[in-house]
């Protein structure tokens, strides 16, 4: 856990701490066992702040009380031999087991790990669920259903050179079972693995409900216009029965102010389900989506393992694709559905065992970036933290696609702000020329993004929006209105409104109307031309959306990205993020950084608590 705390999470953390202490002396505990349990719920909830869904008690040893804060007035012995911990919060009455959970707030697991007893509750729910499709008895698709399927994936054959393909392998995987989770960069081919998985799931079942979702309406909508543009290779009567868009996971759900309409009570009326961008499912949307799937259909999830994991607490998607090993049966059925000679379908060492058999699959071969490809081989050297060749590389200033602004300082340099305003230059130049034109506007805004590390802060995103606004005012046509509004402002929903179906990361283009009245219109792929327009006095809470963080880009290609780190290293600054920031862009990213961060970033992956795959193998051996 980091030793820095801002106010208002401290003061959580103590208000938690203090309650869990008053409880267990009205139960009757020992204070220095109440003490131990407000020492303890003060670092969990610290911890799951940061995004861990538990907190080992080993990290209790090391656990300082918050800033300012009296130190408990527990032994020192129990502060330092974890043994002791774990005897004295089960003494202390506010602490559950797994076993018997009972209405306690916290639970220790074997493993000594402890919860906030409702992040316990998702992961045995999830877990169950999990369990429920992957050990489905397998089922092998009709001899026609395998036929289409080497047929769709016969052109992957000229570019692999007799190696295995795991696109085709990954749909067989999903036709043959019940859940298939599948791990990719950008560019490794999981939306071309869709669109012909779809197809032969309509090929088995022509009447097939399939459901398409995403965690956020930027993603949903990318994911449409993505399956679209690979299905012009299918027979049409196959494409015209695929799924005309994709929803939010919330809009999918049905989403309201008193919860959400589906749920394992009330399942979602579908035989299959597509989810992309799974990496951004935290543990409690995860957990609410799957229960929501009926137990006979399909479920496969596509992301990338190597993304930064979801704001809130968990790293569903990394755990789930963390072992992608295939049993001596599946590997004997995926031969026989592919047609590709057993020997060769040896997937890559297990990051860590899971009880998820033959449900994973890692795609590593690049389609998009070329071998040697500037934007794919900085995002690699991030990967797998060669801080000192990302350095060398973006110091040489031989890649186009890949370069440095040195900006060292604590205020952004003249250089870095200059090349983020030059970035929506194309979107301030369409909007002088035709104003009214919301597609060619949003194409225009959607080939260029800043994506900043931090929110707020002399480099955040915070202050390049202030900007940037100034800029584009300057630029807009027409007057200038007094208030935020202006033709061109970009916005960016922070709250969902399921009644005006917007939800948090969605994000719109401020245009006149032919009234000239200034609505913002959102992509919509069931509204006339594609967008539909919202009163900006109708909207939730929003903000300006030049520069976004890099947590609100995931789901989300563009152009070109001019990625902005803080002066100094940061607990926030992972590898995960930079690598994710890096890999948004198609064609070029600028870097504008000093080397120390830079370095700093690259050596620190992200590492969550959890006890998902602990919960998974319980489940799987109880049966």
């Amino acid at each position: 856990m980091s030793d820095v705390v801002d106010g208002a999470t401290a003061w959580l953390a103590q208000g938690l701490g203090d309650w869990l202490q008053r409880w267990s002396l009205e139960q009757g505990a020992e204070a220095a066992d109440a003490a131990v349990a407000r020492t303890a719920g003060q670092a969990l909830s610290l911890a799951t702040r940061e995004g861990h869904v538990c907190l080992p008690l080993a990290a209790l040893q090391t656990a300082q009380a918050t800033p300012g804060d009296d130190p408990p007035p527990a032994p020192t012995a129990l502060l330092r031999d974890q043994a002791a911990w774990r005897a004295a919060l089960l003494r202390s009455r506010v602490v559950g087991t797994p076993a018997e959970p009972g209405a306690m707030p916290l639970v220790l697991d074997d493993d000594d790990r402890l919860y906030l007893h409702r992040y316990f509750d998702y992961e045995r729910r999830l877990a169950r669920r999990l369990a429920l499709s992957a050990q489905a008895a397998p089922t092998l698709p009709t001899p026609e259903v395998a036929k289409r399927l080497q047929q769709l994936f016969k052109p992957n054959a000229a570019l692999l050179g007799g190696q295995a393909d795991w696109q085709q392998l990954a749909a067989a995987l999903a036709l043959r079972g019940k859940l298939a989770v599948v791990s990719g960069g950008p560019g490794t081919g999981k939306t071309t693995m869709v669109v012909n998985l779809l197809a032969c799931l309509l090929t088995q079942q022509p009447d097939a409900r399939i459901a398409l979702a995403a965690p956020t309406g930027k993603a949903a909508a990318r994911m449409t216009d993505a399956l679209r543009q690979r299905a012009a290779h299918l027979p049409a009567e196959l494409r015209d029965r695929l799924p005309a868009s994709a929803a939010t996971i919330h809009r999918l759900l049905g989403a309201t102010p008193e919860g959400f309409a589906h749920d394992a009570q009330n399942p979602l009326p579908i035989d299959a389900l597509v989810v992309d961008e799974a990496s951004m499912l935290d543990l409690a949307l995860a957990t609410r989506l799957l229960e929501a799937v009926p137990p006979q259909a399909r479920i496969v999830l596509l992301g990338d393992k190597d993304q930064l994991a979801a704001v809130e607490s968990g790293a569903v998607f990394a755990e789930l694709s963390a072992d992608p090993g295939l049993s001596d049966a599946a590997r004997t059925d995926l031969a026989a559905l592919t047609g590709t000679p057993p020997l060769i379908i040896e997937p890559p060492e297990a990051a860590r065992p899971s009880a998820l058999q033959d449900s994973a699959v890692w795609f590593t071969r690049n389609f998009r970036f070329a071998a040697d490809s500037g934007i794919g081989r900085l995002a690699t050297e991030i990967n797998t933290g060669q801080s000192a060749a990302v350095l060398r590389r973006l110091r040489s200033g031989e890649d186009d696609e890949v370069q440095w602004l040195h900006d060292d300082g604590p205020l952004l340099s003249d250089a870095t702000v200059a090349a983020a305003a030059a970035g929506y230059q194309p979107l301030w130049l369409a909007l002088q020329a035709a104003p009214h034109d919301v597609a060619g506007a949003t194409a225009a805004y959607e080939r260029f993004r800043v994506l900043c590390a931090m929110r707020e802060g002399p480099r955040g995103l915070l202050r390049l929006n202030e900007l940037l606004t100034q800029r584009a005012r300057a630029a807009a046509p027409g007057e200038a209105l007094p208030g935020p509004w202006y033709t061109g402002r970009p916005v960016m929903v922070l709250r969902n409104d399921p009644l005006l179906r917007l939800f948090n990361g969605d994000v719109g283009l401020t245009l006149p109307a032919e009234d000239g009245t200034l609505l913002v219109w959102f992509p919509d792929a069931n509204a006339p031309g594609g967008y539909r327009p919202v009163a900006p006095v109708r909207l939730p809470p929003h903000e300006t959306a030049y520069a976004m963080t890099v947590h609100k880009s995931q789901g989300s290609e563009f152009d070109q990205v001019l990625v902005v780190m803080p002066a100094r290293a940061s607990r926030l600054t992972t590898r995960e993020l930079l690598y994710t920031a890096v890999t948004r862009a198609r064609r070029q990213v600028r870097i504008a950084s000093a080397e120390e961060p830079l370095a700093a970033a690259i050596q620190s992956p992200t590492q969550r608590d959890s006890g998902l795959l602990a919960r998974l193998g319980e489940v799987v051996r109880a049966g």
